[in-house]
């Protein structure tokens, strides 16, 4: 007779789950077993359960589908709550099962006891407790529903011996699947703002994420509006393939192009982005937002008027009404100086003949040779900055990493998802030394689920970005330092080919050696600790932190970090 373990497989199975991320625990043995006895469902065994709440989210926004991860009572479950905040604002499906402890003991501060369906709330468009067998058909139900059409993450929460009871009888609904709706502003709405567009001399366009899609529509309203076209770091794979209108990023990984066409602007319209760092808006435009979610207007800077609709319908709506004949000297103006900031970040990305190798040239280097439907994952720090500025995005490559929640240590684990999600797919994880020793266990996790990532680690022993930041604040580094190992050397150890350079001549050919290895690879590159990766507009707080920062250096008797700096940046123009 079915217990409520194989109802929960059989379950995901008409819903299309073909794998399920997680840690096996005794609170989890009946749904371990029912997925042994049921076969049709893999189960991918992790080290840690962080890392596979990291992977499941990834395998979700590669393939769109619902990703499922499972985990123990108490502290088992509880490590999924860092990859699952993620997953949830990077507003991808993912269904978390989260075993608990035996229900009479609830309440009683049993061993192992948490509340879970209250700790994962914040991190999850739904999460409830199945204290009842009678109450699964509608609570798995709920939280599939909610995961696929709130893009998110649901919980479910049940104890170890409620999944050893007998299933509940229940006629199986349809197969769980988004719908497909479109969102559109009205009449009046779209009217006001043409209005305003039509008003305005020099409009730039600012794509995110939800530009997803809309690749075409959004470069047919920037020709009309003659708009240079700005992207936030999630809008980049959307929107960056064949754009002659694009003039970068702006923000803490942008430079200078994209914010100078933000700033000059008289009318910024925002399509799908929640960018969040108030200071990179425009001071004086005016300012439309379209989002599908009507919560997100105004969020991030004071609006003139909001529209609530998606994309593409929302931009195919709205071309009609802009008015022909519009200057092309700001776009062009733009454009040309987005050429000027690019050849000089390409000047940056060079063997230059001195080691430490430069960070950039790594990743020019891996732009150049990776597939042309290469998955990029990049750890938030310093990888990120390089993947945001060198790695080409042509419309069939994939860039995912924690650009919302900014967590350390994805790269890796997201790599995993996406290639569980495709194992004939290239999958490249740029990862940082601090990233990747945080969650390092799970290299194991890659051998034994038999997954060919290919891993690039920037070594330069330190917490980099954070370094940069205490820089700029005025501060001595203090704290940031690691003693790394041998990653390469590390990565043999558990059977993964490890590959180490430290100079330049010599990364070229490692990188086409662990492109062209099958199976998985772990590449270890020496990197400039001094590599200054500066914002695009340095403000004159900023400026001074810089020279403090240097005189606090000098006077602590650390000087030779001051002259490793000057070396390493001596030749760049660092404040154009």
């Amino acid at each position: 007779m079915a217990n409520v373990a194989d109802f929960f497989i059989d379950t995901l199975k008409r819903a299309g789950i073909d794998r399920i991320w997680g840690l096996a625990g005794d609170s989890l043995n009946a749904l371990t077993d029912a997925l042994r006895r049921d076969g049709r469902i893999e189960w991918l065994h992790m080290r840690h359960e962080e890392a596979a709440a990291f992977a499941a989210g990834a395998d979700a926004e590669l393939t769109g589908d619902l990703a499922v991860v499972a985990g123990s009572c108490g502290p088992g479950n509880l490590h999924f709550i860092n990859g699952l905040f993620d997953a949830n604002r990077n507003r991808v499906p993912v269904l978390a099962i989260a075993s608990h402890i035996p229900s009479a003991e609830i309440g009683s501060n049993y061993f192992q006891e948490t509340h879970p369906q209250e700790l994962f709330r914040e991190c999850s468009v739904y999460c409830e407790l199945i204290s009842d067998p009678s109450q699964l058909p509608w609570v798995l139900e709920f939280a599939l529903r909610a995961a696929v059409e709130k893009r998110g993450v649901a919980v479910v929460v049940v104890p170890g011996d409620v999944f050893f009871k007998e299933a509940p009888a229940r006629r199986p609904s349809a197969p769980i699947r988004q719908t497909v709706s479109h969102v559109l502003p009205g009449e009046g709405e779209l009217r006001a703002a043409a209005d305003v567009l039509n008003g305005a001399k020099k409009v730039t366009i600012l794509a995110g994420s939800g530009v997803a899609g809309a690749h075409d529509e959004v470069l047919a309203l920037a020709e009309a509006l003659q708009a240079p076209i700005v992207h936030a770091l999630r809008g980049k794979e959307h929107i960056e393939k064949d754009n002659r209108y694009d003039v970068g990023m702006t923000g803490l990984l942008g430079f200078a192009s994209g914010y100078r066409a933000m700033e000059k602007c008289d009318v910024l319209l925002m399509l799908g982005t929640d960018f969040p760092y108030r200071q990179f808006y425009p001071s004086k435009a005016k300012v439309v937002q379209v989002d599908l979610r009507g919560e997100q207007l105004g969020r991030r800077t004071p609006i003139d008027l909001g529209l609530v609709g998606g994309v593409r319908e929302t931009v195919a709506a709205l071309l009609p009404l802009i008015d022909e004949g519009r200057s092309a000297s700001f776009v062009e103006d733009a454009v040309a100086h987005y050429r000027k900031t690019r050849g000089t970040l390409d000047g940056l990305a060079v063997d230059d003949g001195k080691e430490p190798i430069h960070p950039q040239y790594v990743a020019k280097l891996l732009d150049e040779l990776a597939a042309d439907d290469a998955v990029f994952t990049a750890d938030v720090g310093s990888p990120v900055i390089w993947a945001a500025r060198y790695l080409t995005m042509n419309g069939r490559r994939r860039l995912l990493g924690s650009f919302l929640h900014g967590s350390m240590a994805n790269a890796m684990p997201q790599a995993l998802g996406a290639q569980a999600a495709d194992r004939s797919r290239e999958v490249i994880a740029l990862a940082g030394d601090g990233g990747l020793a945080m969650l390092m266990g799970d290299l194991l996790s890659i051998r034994q689920n038999d997954l060919p990532v290919k891993i690039v680690v920037f070594n330069n022993a330190s917490l980099n970005f954070v370094e940069l930041e205490m820089k700029a604040a005025g501060i001595v580094n203090f704290g940031t330092g690691l003693d790394n190992p041998s990653f390469a050397a590390v990565a043999e150890s558990v059977g993964i080919t490890g590959i180490r350079v430290e100079k330049a001549a010599e990364l070229r050919g490692a990188l086409e050696r662990a492109l062209a290895t099958d199976g998985p690879v772990l590449v270890d590159v020496v990197t400039a600790r001094e590599e200054l990766s500066m914002p695009p507009s340095i403000t004159a707080a900023q400026a001074k932190g810089f020279t403090v920062w240097a005189l606090k250096t000098v006077l602590s008797g650390r000087g030779d970090e001051l002259l490793d700096l000057a070396d390493t940046n001596v030749w760049r123009r660092l404040f154009s």
